[in-house]
């Protein structure tokens, strides 16, 4: 039975928790006394804990994240209550600030704020190996390092610097067989953020530390040989060293074959010619870019201490859609600080014409931690008490309109974002893609008995067609219908005769290895 059980419960099982994997890879002697169990939020706390407890552990350690500290809270309460005498330490992203202000950390035994490979794992052995229990409950975790930075060969041996700081292990061979089989393998070449958006976590993050590229290309090598084609990287500045991201972009291109799926978070505005050339070589569906843009006005920008070039920005987006197969993923925030309904519209706009694939319309979260909150008085900032701590209104946007756009969200994702609208989005924006899908959301939040999930295929595209043929004027019954043909056939699912009844165009018959569905990854992380 291990001593050390690691365990988070994550948004889908199909997320593999890369946070326990780096605990255990860094835990030593003690590795082989640990164990990671995963869950994930469609389990009850209850049994939860009783998986943990079959284990019989001397310590449990919790990762704590925006999206199950809820359930977190409750499986180490009913933890505490059922075997009190089982060191429960928790940490994680959603721990490491305001700790005093939360239930979960007064439940803990301790509590390790930052990043905490190795503090975890000294935390450990002082309990287990030293047999003593430090009297201080919040462990503050320095920043560790992926490689010495001292020219002394003694401390490369020892594993020392100047300051001390060990080294990190990489921890790709915790993942199973199982795991590369069937979920999502994540990756990092680099933490932290050069920049500081008031809104981010990763503007806390300071320095940027890079993985030795040599032993991370080793590392994908590993996975690589062991079946591994989809990489999805937690980098949040990706290209920020052209050097590094070249030398990542030219391993996964020798290495290309059908199947490889490579997922990067990018600097939108920073895409220089030697990146361009190698990006240009991948097929089409290999890559996929996560573009942060939040918003397209600077006032808002400079408010949130949010710099980026709009013009490099909006050219490297029209050549990536032009020239590559690359499938771009662009974010945008509703309810930042100066910005109205008005300003995201336009913002909004601008990004349909630059042609993305997908836009993740967000609403803003006040994370732990973030210094968004100095604005709160100024631009009347009110933010819901419960993860994940949305805004519900602010000063220009009321609570009315900020749920009208949360819907304007939900129906984006149902329609835009799963690509089996591709045709018929374009008529259902026209030429005013805001106001036009603004309208559509506000229809079918009616029309569908006021609901935004629930809402299978075929029913939708129903109530698509029914929208766009609601003015007769227009006369778009058979360009809807054949739009909505074209889009069941190009994903290989029957049309509704209801539909199908008013074409001028028959489905395509395809095969099912012709059949296209979009190919997306989860930006949450688990």
């Amino acid at each position: 039975m291990p001593d050390i059980v690691l365990a988070t419960i994550n948004a889908k099982f199909i997320h593999a928790a890369f946070g326990l994997r780096y605990l255990r890879a860094n835990l030593g002697t003690l590795r082989e006394r640990s164990t990671i169990l995963e869950f994930d939020l469609q389990q009850r706390p209850v049994d939860m804990l009783e998986r943990i407890l079959e284990q019989s552990p001397k310590i449990v350690g919790v990762g704590v994240y925006i999206w199950n500290v809820v359930a977190s809270l409750q499986l180490v309460s009913e933890l505490k209550r059922v075997r009190p005498d089982i060191t429960v330490i928790i940490g994680g992203p959603e721990v490491s600030h305001e700790t005093d202000q939360q239930e979960i950390c007064r439940l803990a035994d301790y509590v390790i704020t930052g990043e905490a490979d190795l503090a975890f794992a000294e935390l450990c052995g002082q309990l287990l190996v030293e047999k003593r229990r430090p009297l201080i409950r919040r462990i503050d975790a320095t920043l560790p390092e992926f490689e010495i930075r001292s020219k002394s060969p003694a401390m490369a041996i020892t594993g020392r610097s100047d300051q001390t700081a060990e080294v990190i292990a990489l921890p790709y061979a915790e993942y199973t067989d199982a795991d590369l089989k069937h979920r999502i393998i994540y990756v990092e070449a680099s933490r932290g953020c050069p920049f500081s958006c008031e809104f981010c976590l990763s503007s806390l993050d300071v320095p940027v530390r890079n993985v030795p590229t040599d032993a991370f290309l080793v590392s994908m090598q590993n996975l690589f040989d062991r079946g591994c084609r989809q990489f999805k990287f937690v980098d949040r500045t990706f290209n920020l060293n052209l050097g590094i991201a070249s030398s990542i972009l030219k391993f996964f291109l020798d290495r290309y074959e059908p199947g490889l799926f490579v997922h990067f978070e990018m600097v939108p505005d920073r895409l220089p010619e030697g990146l361009r050339t190698l990006i240009k070589q991948f097929p089409a569906g290999a890559l996929q870019f996560e573009v942060g843009i939040q918003s397209f006005n600077p006032e808002v920008e400079a408010l949130i201490s949010r710099r980026q070039n709009h013009e490099k920005l909006e050219d490297n987006l029209r050549w990536l859609r032009r020239e590559t197969g690359v499938h771009v993923h662009a974010d945008l925030i509703v309810g930042l600080p100066g910005e109205d309904v008005a300003s995201f519209g336009r913002g909004f706009d601008t990004l349909v014409e630059l042609g993305p694939q997908e836009i993740q319309v967000g609403i803003l979260k006040r994370l732990r931690g973030t210094p968004i909150v100095r604005h709160d008085e100024a631009w009347g900032m009110v933010y819901s008490p419960t993860p994940p701590y949305e805004v519900l209104q602010t000063k220009l946007i009321s609570f009315a309109q900020m749920q009208a756009m949360r819907r304007f969200s939900r129906y984006w994702d149902l329609v835009a974002n799963s690509g089996s609208f591709t045709s018929t989005l374009k008529l259902l924006l026209a030429d005013g893609p805001f106001a036009n899908f603004t309208r559509f959301a506000d229809w079918i939040w009616q029309r569908a008995g006021n609901r935004t999930h629930g809402i299978a295929l075929n029913p939708l595209a129903e109530m698509v067609f029914e929208f766009l043929t609601l003015d007769p004027a227009l006369d778009r019954r058979t360009a809807a219908a054949n739009a909505l043909v074209a889009d069941f056939s190009r994903t290989g699912r029957e049309c509704p005769a209801s539909i199908l009844n008013h074409a001028s165009i028959r489905p395509e018959p395809r095969s099912r290895k012709d059949r296209v569905a979009p190919r997306r990854q989860s930006r949450h992380l688990a």
